[in-house]
């Protein structure tokens, strides 16, 4: 019996022995520098430095902005796009952006999902924010590549092959995480503010309501041409913004200005002649026109966009506004009121020329590295005199397209197509010697091109990027 007890224990101990050997190796197993689960207010401050610098401010911007001509592409990948060469229509030019948006959005779903269903349910001021910046990630992929994967992307090992989905239908869920956005951060939440984990308004979530508000007013304005509605723009605007602390924009001593980071370790980009010129055709009132570009021997050399120009770093005049400490924008408030304006202005209205006004006022005084004045705004106001009809909706349009400078490229890329697709065209006149070739979206990314047959099928050789339109400027796709 006494060596029957001896066995027993023998073998509980080798058995607790194991359990504890097991537990360690489970331990030493794990990688706690990439936890396969994080509290949604540790990684929703990633997803809006990401949105901020990769998707909006990077790649997309610089090649919106090129395409708009806000600049030029003077080197490299940037001068092929400037002249047409393959660039535009390369499913590898894009694919970082591409990539950077799927990564976000998946993320965002997965933080949706674990405040709405999951062990945050209730978390509600994430939860908000969340839909938003996915309404926000969902519109820039959207609007730049047209129909695209959405309800099927981002399930790893389950869908290996996502369907398409059309712009349309993208636009109705981009309304509906708005709303959601702006119904869930009016509740009331058991769980702590975001506080400095969110790096764009610090937890304050009356402020991240007033911006879903301006984004709803941005999208309702994209579909001018599908289902115009220029009084709920209107509406939408005035329960936005108050005035230019409210932006959306991130300004983050870590996060440098991507447009400012390309420049100086690329010199990518410069002076384009056409948006020179529409600066000087603002006569010597408008003070920007001095200092929005660097000189060389006294003068500003810009690109000739009119023709194909040489390539050349250090030949032509680039931005003097460049600087890593200068806001990533999202949405502005000088945005806010011109599309405020712009709606008035189709309503006939007659504040429309007075909310003009406003809006040149706070593009001449946002908040960068070089500044200007409320004096010199008046002045250059002063000198534009009274303007209706077209001349006053052309004037809208072309002093939101300059207060874009420098790179606030996406959404002047954006407005340049809808205002062709709304026989408004003239207004921000192209000057590329090959309009045919002007990009009528983006090319699809390459990792999908190359593994989603229902994207290889859309993309073909890429030429569509020059005839296809998106949905809402007219187009099937």
């Amino acid at each position: 019996m006494k060596n029957i007890k001896i066995t027993l224990s023998a073998i509980m101990a080798l058995f607790l022995f194991q359990a504890c050997s097991e537990d360690k190796m489970d331990d030493i197993n794990k990688n706690v520098n990439n936890p396969a689960d994080m509290a949604t207010r540790l990684v929703i401050t990633d997803v809006m430095v990401n949105s901020a610098f990769s998707v909006t401010g990077s790649d997309a911007s610089f090649y919106a902005g090129i395409y708009s001509e806000l600049n030029a592409g003077n080197h490299n990948q940037m001068y092929n796009a400037q002249v047409r060469r393959a660039e535009p229509q390369l499913s590898s030019t894009y694919n970082n952006g591409w990539g950077n948006s799927y990564e976000q959005i998946k993320t965002l779903r997965i933080i949706i999902d674990k405040c709405s269903t999951g062990e945050e349910k209730g978390n509600y001021q994430t939860l908000g924010i969340a839909q938003i910046l996915l309404a926000y990630n969902l519109s820039v992929l959207t609007d730049l590549f047209g129909d695209v994967p959405y309800t099927e992307a981002g399930q790893a090992g389950i869908i290996f092959q996502p369907k398409v989905d059309k712009q349309e239908a993208i636009y109705l869920e981009i309304f509906t995480k708005l709303n959601d956005g702006i119904a869930n951060l009016n509740k009331t939440t058991t769980y702590a503010s975001l506080g400095n984990q969110d790096v764009i308004y610090g937890g304050n979530s009356v402020k991240w309501i007033k911006a879903a508000n301006g984004l709803l007013a941005r999208y309702t304005m994209r579909l001018s041409l599908r289902k115009a509605d220029y009084q709920e723009v209107i509406n939408y605007v005035n329960a936005s913004f108050a005035n230019a602390d409210d932006e959306l924009k991130l300004v983050n001593a870590g996060v440098p200005n991507p447009y400012a980071r390309v420049q100086l370790d690329r010199g990518f980009i410069c002076v384009a002649k056409s948006f020179y010129d529409t600066m000087l055709a603002n006569g010597p009132s408008d003070a920007r026109t001095a200092s929005f570009f660097t000189k060389k021997n006294g003068l500003v050399v810009p690109f000739d966009n009119s023709k194909e120009d040489v390539e050349g770093q250090g030949v032509y005049s680039i931005s003097a506004l460049m600087s890593e400490k200068n806001p990533i924008y999202l949405l502005s408030y000088h945005e806010l009121l011109f599309l405020k304006a712009e709606a008035e202005a189709r309503l006939g209205l007659p504040t429309a020329q007075t909310t003009m006004n406003n809006a040149i006022k706070a593009a001449y005084t946002k908040k960068q590295v070089v500044t200007f004045t409320t004096a010199q705004a008046d002045t250059y106001i002063a000198s534009i005199g009274t303007l209706t009809g077209d001349a006053l909706l052309k004037k809208i349009m072309l002093e939101k397209h300059i207060s874009f400078y420098e790179n606030e490229g996406i959404e002047s890329y954006n407005d340049i197509r809808r205002l062709q697709a709304m026989g408004n065209g003239s207004f921000i006149p192209m000057v590329n010697p090959k309009p045919e070739l002007f990009p009528q979206r983006f090319a699809y990314g390459q990792s999908d091109v190359a593994s989603n047959s229902n994207i290889k099928d859309l993309y073909g050789d890429g030429s569509y990027v020059y005839t296809e339109k998106v949905w809402w400027a007219g187009g099937t796709r």
